[in-house]
């Protein structure tokens, strides 16, 4: 029992070693593939039930891993789309068959790194076949995230369907003075006029003009103003909204707005001192402070000074650039200094990254081993945070791997030299009964 056994143990310390010197030759061979994970191989003894005064070798066994957990060095790029993971969590990606499938179909896999640039259909891919996939944007930029739990909503990220952008303008803040002494008695009553630039859903630039008709008394003061606002882009003869603004003469509020009274095609919020008009993209709103608040809209005895008018929205653009946030947002960056985020870039974790089942292009997919995944925003909860312009090497340590190939040179050689003495003891045993 005791040659058979130790025959045995010593074949499978042959296979144990040479199983590790599989892993080390993976492992020397990636050494220089960004986010390779290194893989393992971790020996644990078989023990044999045997009688009393006997003992029977039972050998060695192993398993093999991929230290998924380990971190490699990040290095920097020169491409905002080379996008690595600084701390836990891993990028989600598909592959070829899976850019092209119905979504709820796409095969889901994680890797730690990629040097992503779009293909000929505008796909962010890698040069191996991983496709990003990530939630996409509302045009305003916001996120909806349907689960968590699965692959339900991701889809790969597509530039094409971000290449040009139009903001339409929504508000515009007022911030002037008008002079005071145009609505005192003997002034000329003269209309002063201000045009504003504005955008409309397309992108085209359209003219806003606001008409302030000063309200002229015979004697003393009425401090009162109409305005007139006009939309160029349907009819500059007729004003799409009229009201009636009266300002604050007293001392402490002189100079702010005392009262607005709405006319025909205007609605006014006191709480927010907004205006709101319809214009012909949509509805728009005008900021002029609200009553005894010292607003953006002023009347003082000075010149009339238009200092803050200011307007949001922006005319199209054409996509420049692409980045990635540090919580995982990709943000497009247009030619008309507009930039906004188009999709959002989950980070997978689950309980036992370890356990994950690996593949080819450095991908990795959930097992039962591993459990099933969550997908974090990056910069929350347990994972790190997503880094562009950078690449994460390969966790192999050359000089690690060949202290390793050393130890299990001399393991086998040491293996076969007890495989080498039971033949020569069993020899002998042959050569008694000759």
């Amino acid at each position: 029992m005791g040659l058979s056994s130790s025959l045995n143990a010593g074949v499978s310390g042959l296979a144990a070693n040479a199983t590790k010197l599989a892993t080390i030759s993976d492992n020397i061979a990636n050494s220089a593939t960004f986010g390779y994970k290194r893989a393992n191989t971790e020996f644990s003894s078989l023990v044999l039930q045997q009688g009393a005064g006997e003992f029977s070798a039972g050998g060695v066994r192993i398993a093999t891993f991929k230290d998924v957990s380990a971190q490699g060095a990040l290095i920097s790029t020169s491409n905002s789309t080379d996008i690595s993971v600084s701390g836990r969590g891993l990028l989600p990606v598909t592959n070829l068959a899976g850019a092209s499938s119905a979504t709820g179909e796409r095969p889901l896999f994680f890797t730690s790194t990629g040097s992503f640039a779009p293909d000929k259909n505008g796909l962010l891919r890698t040069l191996n076949g991983n496709f990003l996939m990530g939630w996409p944007a509302d045009p305003d930029g916001t996120v909806n995230v349907p689960t968590r739990t699965s692959a339900a909503g991701l889809e790969p990220v597509q530039v094409t369907a971000n290449q040009f952008i139009a903001v339409p303008t929504t508000k515009i803040e007022l911030g002037l003075n008008i002079p005071a002494t145009e609505t005192e008695a003997g002034a000329s009553g003269s209309s002063i006029d201000l045009p504003i630039e504005y955008f409309d859903t397309l992108g085209s630039s359209q003219t806003l003009n606001l008409s302030f008709i000063p309200q002229v008394p015979v004697t003393g003061s009425t401090n009162t103003w109409t305005l007139d606002i006009t939309d160029f882009a349907t009819d500059p003869t007729t004003p799409i909204a009229t009201l009636s603004v009266t300002f604050d003469d007293t001392l402490g509020s002189g100079g702010s707005i005392l009262s607005v009274t709405p006319g025909a095609g205007a609605a006014y919020d006191s709480t927010t001192g907004l205006i709101t008009v319809t214009t012909s993209s949509g509805t728009l709103d005008v900021d002029i402070g609200v009553p005894g608040g010292g607003g953006p809209l002023t009347q003082l005895s000075s010149n009339f000074s238009p200092v803050g008018v200011r307007a949001d929205g922006a005319p199209v653009g054409n996509l420049n650039a692409l980045e990635i946030t540090e919580d995982g947002r990709i943000e497009g960056i247009y030619d008309n200094g507009f930039r906004r985020t188009i999709y959002q870039i989950p980070l997978a974790d689950v309980p036992n990254i370890n356990g994950l089942q690996a593949f080819d292009n450095q991908t990795f997919g959930v097992s039962q081993a591993s459990g099933d995944f969550f997908l974090w925003d990056a910069n929350t909860g347990p994972v790190g945070t997503t880094v562009g312009f950078s690449l994460a090497e390969s966790t192999t340590d050359i000089a690690g791997e060949l202290t390793d190939l050393i130890k299990t040179q001399r393991a086998y050689s040491s293996n076969a030299k007890i495989i080498q003495t039971v033949d020569e003891m069993l020899q002998e045993t042959t050569n008694l009964i000759r």
